[in-house]
């Protein structure tokens, strides 16, 4: 049996902007709420915490998001930070937990469930990107505003999203320097649809002109249609090869290299209880079939937030705030409110510039990973290792995952789980729709603590 249990109205998994508005809005209408996050700390990715020292010397980061952190403490939230989320049953109504440091077991009985657990970086694989060094921009974003650490001092940022923008300007304010932000679509030069779509968006447009006049006075300059090849180094990375729209290749010297490709929804909770899933609009995820609340196909179970489709901070905040209304209104309708037509306005027009991020910012295929790269970094398997498992023809998705173990390590998949996915489906069939690893128990490794006590996994 697990060491405590314990009852509450709603569990809201996850920390986050989602789950931060959820728990405040629901914790206000009277029902008790439990908020679980693996992290020591509130906030998600971004509104994430500095240490006493740096806020001292630098002030805090993101203001709001220590406002919406209170608010949700003194609304009587019972927070629990540093407990891992690993397992669920029942139709999401029993949460298994354990202490990320103790190690010790729990189980959370509720009468509904939130997922709010967000996004992972998107990362795709090419030749040299396990040497130190190489890391994504969400790693070079978090010691710049964290702990006020240039990542390098000749950096390189790659691959492609809005999210490109931020990192180099949070980079140049610690003193680094950017050899090149090396983006792979056009879409600062976009085509007259897409311009029509971002003028509706006044705030969000204004805020990427404000990032790229600060990379145009620090003298940084965005190369559209270019890609990274393969980086190079010994022990360090120290130089990388650009690819031209025109084919030919450029080698600029760095100390540094961000790479990533938008973010990932994490959405094993969900997918684990059961709830109907569709193909995001990349082609590579199956995301949780929600209505324009959160409900899934489970009952009493939502999902708001990156978890339900990548839209970013304010759409989280907004979706959070409709699902936990939602779940007012089933546990409590005399205190849910009547109208909420202001905020699923907001969320629709929010829906509206993730649909125009999609189309500005599409995804490369994976029919340019070189079979020699390394796919998955646990176990070691290459990109040609996994096309030679599936196009026996007899092997699945788990079946490749099973012959050769990608996606077995300590990550379980959640790193390399997409592109396994994809190359494996595509094997034999190229127009075959990617794949997702199943989710399973538990959907996090458990701490050994857990085992050399001896409690039992229920």
């Amino acid at each position: 049996m697990p060491e405590s249990e314990a009852e509450t109205d709603v569990a809201v998994v996850g920390g986050g902007p989602a789950g931060l508005h959820a728990a405040l809005v629901l914790a206000q209408g009277g029902l008790s709420v439990v908020l679980l996050d693996e992290s020591d700390t509130l906030g998600g990715q971004y509104y994430k915490r500095r240490a006493e020292q740096l806020t001292a010397a630098f002030g805090d980061f993101r203001p709001r998001g220590t406002e919406l952190i209170n608010q949700v403490r003194a609304a009587g939230v019972d927070v629990r930070t540093g407990t891992l989320v690993w397992g669920a049953e029942d139709s999401g109504r029993t949460l298994f937990t354990s202490d990320v440091h103790t190690g010790a077991l729990g189980r959370i009985n509720t009468r509904a469930t939130l997922a709010a657990t967000g996004a992972y970086e998107r990362s795709l694989p090419f030749p040299g990107w396990t040497l130190p060094g190489v890391v994504t921009p969400g790693f070079a974003l978090h010691l710049a505003t964290m702990d006020r650490v240039p990542v390098g001092q000749q950096v390189v940022l790659a691959g492609t999203g809005p999210f490109l923008l931020p990192v180099a300007c949070a980079l140049l304010e610690v003193g680094a320097r950017i050899e090149a932000l090396v983006e792979l679509n056009h879409p600062y030069r976009p085509s007259t649809s897409a311009i029509g779509g971002a003028l509706r968006q006044p705030a969000r447009l204004a805020e990427a002109a404000r990032y790229l006049l600060t990379l145009a006075r620090h003298g940084v300059r965005v190369e559209q249609g270019a890609r990274v090849l393969a980086a190079h180094g010994d022990t360090q990375v120290t130089a990388v090869d650009i690819g031209q729209e025109d084919g030919s290749v450029r080698q600029l010297e760095t100390d540094a290299l961000c790479v990533g490709f938008g973010f990932r929804p994490s959405t094993e909770l969900p997918r684990l209880l059961g709830c109907l899933t569709e193909p995001d609009p990349t082609g590579s995820e199956q995301l949780p079939v929600v209505d324009a609340d959160g409900a899934t196909s489970v009952d009493g179970l939502y999902v708001a937030g990156d978890c339900a489709g990548i839209a970013g901070v304010h759409a989280a905040g907004v979706r959070g705030r409709l699902a936990a209304h939602a779940i007012l209104r089933r546990l409590a309708p005399g205190r849910a409110p009547v109208r909420l037509s202001g905020l699923r306005r907001r969320a629709r027009a929010l829906d509206r510039f993730a649909e125009l991020a999609d189309r500005l910012y599409p995804l490369p295929t994976t029919a340019d990973i070189p079979d020699a790269t390394q796919v998955c970094r646990c176990e070691g398997v290459s990109a040609g290792e996994i096309r030679q498992t599936a196009a026996t023809g007899w092997n699945d998705l788990h079946g490749t995952k099973a012959a050769t173990r990608a996606g077995m390590g300590p990550c379980q998949g959640r790193e390399c789980g997409h592109i396994v996915a994809a190359l494996a489906g595509r094997g034999s069939n190229p127009n075959q729709e990617a794949e997702c690893f199943a989710a399973r128990m538990p959907i996090r490794p458990l701490p050994m603590a857990a085992t050399v006590e001896g409690q039992e996994v229920p």
